[in-house]
């Protein structure tokens, strides 16, 4: 496995470095709009300036802004004890040594994510519509899958690239408001008629246009691939592909529109999230998910066995493509066969969704607060603490 996280990387320097090469061409582009030939330099200087403060912002806050642009609240294990358990469990079965903080994010949309550059500030998220639809072996596959990727250190890739990603767009979008004010390029284009200038022109303007569009396709192909290292992950740790399998199957057929709708996180989701069930099934270049059916396949066609080998040998048969892992990997993999669940997870669809809300409203600051005369839950929101004595249901005073 660590041959193939090595050779993954390989080649995501490979593509980070064409993604900067990109940018620096938006900035010189930029430049050449900006201040004609002269203007190279400057446009240069401007987009590592803009690529910087970007990186700069993202290493330190870049965590924290992912989880308050998903709305996730942190939770401990009185809030959630499952969920807390599982991940728990993951983190032992992948060695991470440090178990991430855990968030739950409040959307009937299924559906998680992985954030942290780093593993002493890794976090798993999910939403309270995963914890509400999943039993408890199909939520071990989802998590492993996340561990997968803080695992396969794909979160800290994959910020880079989006960093990248985002500068191009912004340059992009510099560029275009200075050709829709004019900013000088008619006045050059009237008192400069020489054909070289105007050929340079002509170019940053089509290379201020693909930039970005060729940008988004670098870092979807990225995300797409290291999809599938993360499957198998997952079925390594929990030694149970069924479990992510279902899980999977689950979420895709689950038409609840997720209110994250963000293009900077939708990569980080272990489903696409504003994708209809079809949409999700079906390849594209703009997709930042590989198709959900092939997915869930490769993983049903591992057969008896749950490691990288018993995965690659599904995944080319089902994608009929070259090997996912490299030799090295697959001659020291190590032989694992599937485990069979220890027990039924005996919880309703109904039980999972109110222990889902009430852990979200915990982490959230409300307090619950019991009746001593009717036994209702009365759960106080944070600017109502110490002004609600009564049961709304009964006026019985609550302990």
């Amino acid at each position: 496995m660590w041959e193939q996280i090595r050779s993954n990387r390989r080649r995501s320097l490979f593509v980070l470095a064409g993604m900067g090469a990109l940018l620096v061409a938006m900035g010189l582009a930029l430049g050449v709009m900006v201040a004609g030939e002269g203007g190279l330099l400057l446009g240069g200087a401007l987009a590592l300036a803009i690529w910087l403060v970007m990186w700069g912002i993202t290493v330190s806050q870049g965590d924290n802004i992912m989880l308050r642009m998903a709305g996730a609240k942190k939770i401990e294990k009185r809030d959630h004890p499952t969920l807390v358990n599982v991940v728990e469990e993951m983190s032992i079965a992948a060695g991470l040594g440090h178990r991430p903080d855990i968030y739950i994010v409040d959307d009937r949309a299924a559906n998680a994510f992985a954030t942290g550059r780093k593993l002493e500030n890794s976090a798993v998220a999910v939403t309270t519509g995963l914890l509400a639809s999943l039993n408890r072996e199909e939520l071990q596959g989802v998590v492993a899958h996340e561990i997968g990727h803080i695992k396969n250190r794909d979160v800290a890739l994959m910020t880079t690239a989006g960093i990248m990603m985002g500068t191009i767009v912004l340059l992009a979008e510099m560029g275009r408001r200075i050709l829709w004010y004019g900013g000088g390029f008619r006045s050059r284009s009237s008192s400069k008629k020489g054909g070289g200038q105007a050929a340079v022109m002509v170019a940053a303007i089509i290379l201020m246009v693909l930039a970005p569009l060729l940008a988004q396709l670098i870092y979807l192909a990225l995300s797409r691939r290291r999809e599938y290292l993360a499957d198998a992950s997952g079925a390594m740790f929990t030694r149970y592909p069924e479990g992510l399998a279902s899980a999977l199957e689950k979420i895709g057929g689950i038409k609840e529109p997720q209110a994250d709708k963000s293009r900077v996180t939708a990569p980080m989701y272990i489903i696409q999230p504003f994708l209809g069930k079809t949409q999700r099934n079906l390849k594209s270049a703009f997709a930042t998910h590989p198709p959900l059916i092939e997915r869930i396949k490769i993983l049903r066609e591992m057969g008896g066995g749950a490691g990288l080998s018993a995965y690659d040998a599904a995944y080319r048969k089902v994608t009929k493509g070259k090997p996912l892992a490299g030799a090295a990997s697959l001659t020291g993999a190590e032989e694992i066969s599937v485990q069979a669940p220890s027990s039924v997870d005996p919880s309703s669809s109904a039980e999972r969704t109110r222990q889902a809300s009430d852990a979200f409203l915990a982490a959230s600051g409300y307090q619950r607060r019991s009746c001593g005369d009717c036994g209702a839950t009365v759960k106080i929101p944070p600017s109502l603490k110490g002004k609600v004595s009564q049961c709304p249901r009964c006026s019985g005073q609550l302990k």
